[in-house]
């Protein structure tokens, strides 16, 4: 069963149970104040309403039948007087008129202008009520009918009743304000059942829709949230679903380009020291190398190519193992201080032998603790370094180390005044084989993987590492690596 259905059915025995209740709540009130059906079937009968004063209405009938019987009782003053104190104990008067002159006046009524404005004698036998009007400041309603006397001299009996003016408008618009009230149920629910459908449906429609888009395989879309109740949730849910969806597919996307690339760059870089290879082995073949010494070095050629594409395969390799996270990392907690300076003086000495002025400034305090894979840390210092070498074009070449504790972290920076690096290209160094001068890379070899090593290596032990450049003036890479904790929190 569809929800529009279930929502349909509720909401019609919402206002058919109401309905129902009503109809037989206004038959019971009726039959309690009324009687029983033949009682009401009789009073419908005879124009009667189911409204009326059952007291009035039964000594309204007595008198009726007196005149009929016996109309002469009808001058007796006693018998007159008795009836209207009866009527009076239900807010009635009596008056009675013969031949134009009234033999009998209640009290309350006498010398009020209400005794000019009863109607006039017709014939006998003829009842006549008279909707409530206003008399003066009060509202009254006047029944009456008409007669012989024993004398055949014509005469009239008046029953004039107050009547409440609320009761009175009740009474008179029942079955409108019953009738109006039906209708204002029966559209009330109606609307409420379409409103309240189409804000259920209409957004289960729209999810609906969604999923058939992106069962299709679009996913350039938004699904529109309009409210806040529960459908709003999960209308805001799918939306969500759908972005990490459309996410990942673009995520996917890029990895298939990403791996294009790799493998265009991997035949780009491997077939240049493979050609030289071959162009050397064929010279060697076809006897260019005609003496020992250009027979050596070709041989020297070809086994410095052989180990460029070996150290290539090898860095490449290791990217992809550390790009799928399948690279073990050994960590230790090193005092860094030491392990820092260490490296510095190794790294002082091979700098000296190059002709390059190093620079160190080391203000670590002692016992400063950091957890860190050695081996992996010298692979990125190494790799740096090469880079600074690599891209050294000045005459005085100068290369600075500077370490010190920025909150809770180690602040490396290593800085040369090489060539330095546009600032478009500067973003992408970390890309691997990402390339800012394509030329000045193939004379300088490398693999184009090294910064990029660097950094999956540095993120693997949770630090960071940020390149500054200027053209022309050198470039800086800053390092930052978390520092060891005690067990209380504070750093080492």
């Amino acid at each position: 069963m569809s929800i529009r259905l279930k929502l349909l059915l509720s909401y019609a025995a919402m206002l058919l149970i109401p309905l129902v209740m009503m109809m037989i709540t206004a038959v019971l009130l009726v039959v309690v104040f009324r009687g029983d059906f033949q009682s009401i079937r009789d009073q419908l009968h005879t124009g009667v309403g189911l409204f009326e004063n059952q007291n009035v209405e039964h000594t309204f009938k007595d008198l009726k039948r007196t005149s009929e019987k016996n109309p002469s009782i009808l001058a007796e003053a006693t018998y007159l007087a008795d009836v209207d104190q009866e009527l009076q104990l239900n807010n009635s008067k009596l008056v009675v008129r013969k031949n134009n002159t009234f033999v009998y006046v209640s009290p309350t009524l006498q010398g009020t202008n209400i005794l000019q404005q009863l109607p006039a004698f017709k014939h006998p036998g003829h009842p006549e009520r008279e909707d409530a009007k206003r008399y003066g400041k009060e509202l009254l309603e006047v029944n009456s009918f008409d007669f012989y006397d024993s004398e055949q001299q014509p005469g009239s009996v008046f029953i004039v009743t107050k009547v409440n003016p609320i009761v009175n408008f009740t009474q008179k618009f029942f079955p409108a304000l019953f009738i109006t009230l039906l209708i204002i149920l029966i559209l009330t629910h109606s609307l409420l059942t379409y409103f309240v459908s189409r804000s259920i449906i209409q957004p289960l429609q729209k999810l609906k829709n969604a999923m058939k888009r992106i069962q299709s395989g679009d996913l350039e879309f938004q699904v529109q949230i309009t409210s806040k109740d529960e459908i709003g949730q999960l209308s805001i849910a799918f939306e969500q679903m759908r972005q990490q969806l459309h996410e990942s597919i673009q995520t996917q996307i890029q990895y298939e380009e990403n791996r294009k690339e790799l493998i265009s760059n991997i035949s780009h870089d491997i077939r240049t020291p493979l050609t030289a290879i071959r162009g050397y082995v064929d010279g060697l073949g076809d006897g260019i190398a005609d003496t020992p010494d250009k027979q050596r070095k070709y041989i020297e050629i070809i086994s410095s190519k052989a180990e460029e594409m070996d150290h290539l395969i090898d860095e490449l390799f290791l990217y992809s193992k550390l790009d799928l996270k399948r690279v073990p990392f050994l960590f230790e907690i090193v005092d860094f201080g030491s392990f820092l300076g260490d490296w510095s003086e190794e790294l002082d000495f091979e700098l000296g032998k190059q002709g390059v002025h190093y620079k160190s400034e080391i203000a670590l305090e002692r016992q400063i603790q950091v957890s860190i894979d050695r081996d992996k840390i010298r692979r990125v210092f190494s790799n740096i370094m090469d880079n600074c070498l690599k891209y050294m074009n000045k005459t005085e070449k100068r290369i600075t180390l500077q370490a010190r504790t920025t909150g809770s972290h180690v602040v490396i920076e290593i800085a040369d005044n090489g060539a330095g690096v546009n600032a478009e290209a500067l973003p992408h160094i970390f890309d691997r084989f990402y390339r800012a001068d394509p030329s000045r890379n193939s004379n300088n070899g490398g693999s184009g993987l090294g910064l990029a090593i660097s950094k999956q290596m540095i993120e693997g032990h949770g630090g960071t590492i940020e390149a500054k450049s200027v053209k022309g003036e050198g470039t800086c890479l800053t390092i930052n690596l978390p520092l060891r904790r005690h067990k209380d929190g504070e750093h080492l």
